[in-house]
């Protein structure tokens, strides 16, 4: 399941990931993401995994050619999470990314949401 929230006025998006993301949460998580895209030129992302179990096989894909597309448009993404999620997540979104990607851990979120703000 995935919780979603859009910062008003902002290019910046918030997501709680919980337990496994199928279709469903990709339905109605990839048009938020597009629109802000669309509306602002790129995004700032605060994607927090909690009791994160990963994507089904499907997922997991639609969720690296989500990435792909849109190269270039993301400014900031903050991944927090669990200690063993940092090295996977922020390995596969840094070619994507570049520098742009940063790990915190789920003690840090304030530290996370301000990153990626500022």
């Amino acid at each position: 399941m995935v919780h979603i929230t859009e910062e008003p006025g902002t290019n910046i998006l918030y997501t709680t990931a919980v337990g496994e993301l199928d279709h469903d949460d990709y339905d109605r998580l990839l048009p938020v993401a597009q629109k802000i895209i669309q509306r602002e030129g790129d995004i700032r992302w605060y994607f927090e995994m909690e009791d994160f179990d990963g994507w089904t096989a499907g997922t997991a894909w639609r969720d690296l050619k989500f990435d792909v597309r849109h190269l270039g448009d993301f400014e900031k993404v903050a991944v927090v999470g669990q200690k063993e999620w940092m090295e996977w997540a922020t390995a596969f979104m840094k070619p994507f990314a570049e520098d742009t990607v940063k790990y915190f851990t789920l003690e840090q979120q304030a530290d996370a949401r301000e990153w990626v703000r500022a």
